[in-house]
């Protein structure tokens, strides 16, 4: 019941950081974080794929709704959710390895939590920025905005994964 209470927080803090703050940065077109993606990260080594394909498309959608974007970040977070998994099982080590832990560089290091949160991102912003798009006519310069906005992102996802409470 804690567990449920504290990620239903995150959620809640998550979303609210992005539509109040984060939509709001953009730099020359370039860099737009999208911290919300943080949830997705955060969640139990363990949980169950199709409650995290769940959890991962009420993110994208909670963030649709408000952002009168048609279903881009739905689709986007549920890619994220899908690859999550993937990548767990190629990073993960013997001190990670705990099924009920929150991915986290407190417990499972710094390099390890930012290969993990750098490639889900990377899966998230390409996603996004190109379905968004949905043509390659401008391929590099899109490519450029997934790259900028996914070391944003990442640098934003780990200093709030220092900020967060660790238990």
């Amino acid at each position: 019941m804690n567990g449920i209470i504290r990620y239903t927080g995150a959620f809640i803090i998550l979303i609210a950081l992005q539509l109040l703050i984060f939509n709001n940065i953009e730099f020359s077109g370039y860099v737009n974080p999208f911290v919300y993606v943080m949830f997705i990260l955060i969640l139990p080594v363990a949980v169950p794929s199709w409650i995290l394909l769940l959890l991962s498309f009420l993110t994208g959608f909670v963030m649709d709704l408000f952002s009168g974007t048609m279903g881009v970040h739905a689709f986007a977070s549920v890619m994220a959710g899908f690859v999550r998994p993937w990548v767990l099982s190629l990073n993960i080590t013997a001190e990670a390895s705990d099924s009920d832990m929150s991915p986290s560089a407190y417990k499972s290091g710094l390099r390890w939590f930012l290969i993990y949160a750098l490639t889900v991102v990377l899966v998230h912003h390409l996603t996004l920025f190109y379905v968004e798009l949905f043509t390659l006519k401008h391929f590099f310069h899109t490519l450029l905005r997934v790259l900028l906005s996914t070391v944003a992102t990442t640098f934003f996802v780990v200093l709030f994964d220092f900020i967060r409470p660790h238990r």
